[in-house]
C-alpha cells in the first residue's frame, strides 16, 4: 500500500544505488525503454508493502532489506510464502490482485515500477516479453519446490533446506546474517517456533552449524545438509 511520499525522485530503473547492491539482471534487462520509469520507497520494519487482494498496480524489487509475502489462512495462522532479498523482483501478478500480502522484515528500501508500463513495453518488445516470462517462470519454480517442502520433507529436512537456500542466496565470507526472526522461519515451513528452535539447537550440538549472535549463522558441514535435503 503506498501512502508515503516516495524517497527519491523518478530514476531510470537501471541507476545503481549508491552503497548499495547493483541492480540485479531481471531489471537491468529492461533498462533503456523509456516508458520504464522507477521510484523508490522506503518501509519500516514490519511496515505493509500492500495487502492481500489489493490491486496489483506495481512490481516491486528489493534495494536494501528483506520482504515477506504470505497469506493469513481462516484459523489465523499465517503462511509465508516467500522471502525476498536485495535483487530480488516481487509482486509481479498473474491476476489483477495481489494473492499474498507484502511486509518490510527490517528497515528496507523497494524500487517500484508501474506493471502497466512493463506490461506495454512486453506487448511491443521480444526482450521484454522474455524478461517477464522469465521472472514469472521463477516464481512459479519457487511455488512449486515450497510445496514439496512444506507436504513430503521431515521437520528437520524442512531446516536443512532453509539453510542451504540462505546460505546461497544470503553467505558473505562464510557468514549469513538472516534478516527473519524465527517464527518467521516456521511460518515459511510450516513449523512452529519450537520446533525450529529444537532443529537449529541439534544441528549446532552436532557441529554442522554455528552461532555468532542471534541470527549470524556459520555453517560448518554443508554436505550433512545437503543428505538431509533429500
Amino acid at each position: 500500500m503506498l501512502t508515503q511520499s516516495p524517497a527519491a525522485a523518478s530514476l531510470n530503473i537501471n541507476r545503481p544505488v549508491p552503497g548499495g547492491p547493483a541492480p540485479s539482471e531481471p531489471f537491468c534487462g529492461l533498462a533503456g525503454h523509456a516508458g520504464l520509469i522507477a521510484t523508490e520507497f522506503t518501509y519500516r520494519k514490519d511496515e505493509e508493502i500492500y495487502g492481500e487482494d489489493e490491486p496489483a498496480e506495481y512490481v516491486y524489487q528489493v534495494i536494501r532489506g528483506a520482504v515477506r509475502t504470505y497469506k493469513l489462512l481462516a484459523d489465523g495462522r499465517r503462511q509465508i510464502g516467500a522471502f525476498h532479498l536485495p535483487g530480488d523482483v516481487f509482486g509481479l501478478e498473474s491476476g489483477a490482485k495481489h494473492r499474498l500480502a507484502a511486509e518490510a522484515i527490517i528497515d528496507t528500501t523497494v524500487r517500484l515500477v508501474k506493471r502497466r508500463s512493463l506490461e506495454q513495453a512486453a506487448g511491443t518488445d521480444v526482450q521484454v516479453a522474455h524478461k517477464l516470462w522469465t521472472m514469472t517462470a521463477g516464481d512459479l519454480k519457487h511455488a512449486e519446490e515450497h510445496m514439496l517442502l512444506l507436504g513430503r520433507k521431515s521437520a528437520m529436512e524442512r531446516v536443512a533446506n532453509f539453510l542451504l537456500e540462505m546460505d546461497r542466496r544470503l553467505a558473505v565470507a562464510g557468514m549469513m546474517a538472516l534478516p527473519m526472526c524465527r517464527r518467521d522461519i516456521g511460518d515459511y515451513l510450516g513449523l512452529t517456533l519450537e520446533t525450529v528452535s529444537r532443529a537449529l539447537s541439534q544441528l549446532n550440538d552436532e557441529g554442522v552449524l554455528g552461532f555468532s549472535g542471534a541470527r549470524q549463522i556459520v555453517l560448518r558441514n554443508r554436505q550433512r545438509l545437503r543428505n538431509m535435503d533429500v
